[in-house]
């Protein structure tokens, strides 16, 4: 009987330690998830520079006593043409979104507009992406769910689809009433 050397059982102990790292990975709750330490905190200060012939907010507008989606978007951004349409349709049910147009061309942000719809109450720009830094975004599309006092209770990065209207923005903002 031949001996099995130690280097012999290396490369498939490895490749099963892989194995199970991988289907961990697979069966987390949200494996889209990403951390945020802006979640259940004040929004951080609302720093936009105009977006020409759009209505502005600012930090009043965040502790309105009102509940509002706050939506990073991008004309560059794919997945933002993506998650478009579902923005929209929360804007016609009477949830407000606001628009934070990051690091974009102004010529483009108002092209992608005028080709999809405008679905903000409130829309500004952060050129240099400096306001996204304060509120840790990763990338464009990314949403925030905020209650009436200004109260950040959920960050979404991704696109926001029917499925994570459903499985994730509805409830959100169903927590963000109880507060």
């Amino acid at each position: 009987m031949a001996k099995i050397s130690p280097m012999m059982l290396a490369p498939p102990l490895i490749f099963g330690a892989f194995a199970v790292m991988a289907g961990i990975g697979m069966f987390r709750d949200d494996p889209d998830a990403l951390p945020s330490a802006r979640q259940g905190q004040p929004a951080p200060p609302v720093v936009l520079t105009e977006f020409p012939g759009k209505t502005a907010f600012d930090d009043e507008t965040l502790r309105d006593g009102e509940i509002k989606l706050v939506n990073y978007w991008a004309s560059w951004c794919a997945p933002c043409r993506v998650e478009h349409p579902n923005l929209e349709a929360l804007s016609k049910e009477g949830i407000p979104v606001y628009g934070i147009n990051y690091k974009d061309q102004l010529g483009n942000a108002e092209a992608f507009l005028a080709e999809l719809g405008d679905p903000y109450k409130g829309i500004g720009r952060d050129e240099q992406g400096r306001m996204a830094l304060d509120w840790g975004v990763y990338g464009v599309p990314e949403t925030y769910v905020v209650d009436g006092n200004g109260k950040i209770i959920l960050r979404f990065a991704g696109p926001v689809t029917q499925r994570v209207i459903e499985s994730t923005i509805r409830p959100a903002l169903e927590e963000a009433a109880g507060h």
